[in-house]
């Protein structure tokens, strides 16, 4: 029963460990061939937003909002593919109820 517990321990802390570092931790999407860009982080936040002039047009608003909509989206997608991949390295694939 104390072994369980210590594994239960030790795998609290290494939980705590990658969460501090996946939140360092950013990825990027872009949509539009690259003209907005979003880079979101492990924690689910959005880090940065580029946007290149070409694709300001103050005649179509709505095709820039869609775009930063996507590239968003894609982003943040991306960031909780990789909080979870990496949480499954750690737990060897077990699901461990309201864990991300």
């Amino acid at each position: 029963m104390n072994d369980l517990v210590r594994q239960a321990q030790m795998m609290q802390k290494k939980m705590a460990k990658m969460q501090e570092e996946l939140n360092s931790k950013t990825v990027e999407a872009s949509s539009g061939g690259g003209m907005v860009t979003v880079k979101a982080t492990g924690a689910q936040e959005i880090a940065e937003i580029r946007i290149e002039k070409d694709v300001v047009d103050p005649e179509d608003v709505e095709m820039l909002q869609d775009l930063i909509l996507a590239a968003t989206n894609d982003a943040l997608k991306r960031a909780k593919d990789m909080v979870q991949a990496e949480m499954a390295q750690l737990t060897g694939g077990m699901k461990i109820p309201g864990l991300f």
